[in-house]
């Protein structure tokens, strides 16, 4: 019996998806909703492969998992960072275009949705060192834009440029790129 086998791949897979979340700083619950593997298991992992491997850098997080849309309003920075990692789920397919806006096209407990994700948020990292969103609150923002209960995605009129969209809010978010106060002048 090899560990190649394909009856394995599957669990194989699992521990390597839970093991990149981990990496993340995800919670124990989102690992156990992409994964499905127990809470006692996931622990195991981070024990035996995170925390012995010298990367004492890595948090584990307790507590609920972010679900305040405000978060990516607080600041300009914080919606531009939010409109590129929206731009990134589009990219990696797990939100498809409409024409009433965005839906999302992933599953949880989908290993390759669960990839696809971590994969937009190692994307968003790369383009944005030190990442002002975390893994939670990217997870967050990409359940919210498929709900579109509290935030949209919208093109700017001037631009074309992709926005996160308050849609609670009593005036329209500006756009990060055609605002007069623009985070790219400085």
């Amino acid at each position: 019996m090899r560990v190649s086998d394909d009856r394995y791949t599957r669990d194989r897979e699992r521990f390597d998806l839970a093991l990149r979340l981990i990496r993340h700083e995800a919670r124990t619950f989102t690992i156990r909703q992409w994964t499905g593997l127990s809470d006692d298991r996931i622990r195991k992992l981070y024990r035996s492969y995170v925390l012995h491997d010298g990367a004492r850098g890595v948090l584990r997080h307790r507590g609920k998992s972010p679900r305040q849309a405000a978060f990516f309003f607080r600041s300009p920075e914080l919606r531009f960072h939010a409109a590129n990692l929206a731009s990134l789920f589009l990219l990696y397919g797990l939100l498809r275009a409409t024409s009433q806006g965005v839906e999302s096209s992933f599953r949880v407990g989908s290993l390759e949705s669960g990839a696809l994700l971590c994969g937009g948020y190692e994307a968003y990292r790369e383009l944005h060192p030190p990442a002002a969103i975390s893994f939670e609150h990217a997870w967050f923002l990409l359940l919210a834009l498929g709900r579109h209960e509290e935030i949209a995605l919208r093109r700017c009129a001037e631009c074309s440029g992709l926005r996160v969209h308050d849609l609670f809010a009593r005036r329209g978010s500006d756009c990060q790129t055609c605002a007069p106060d623009n985070l790219l002048d400085g």
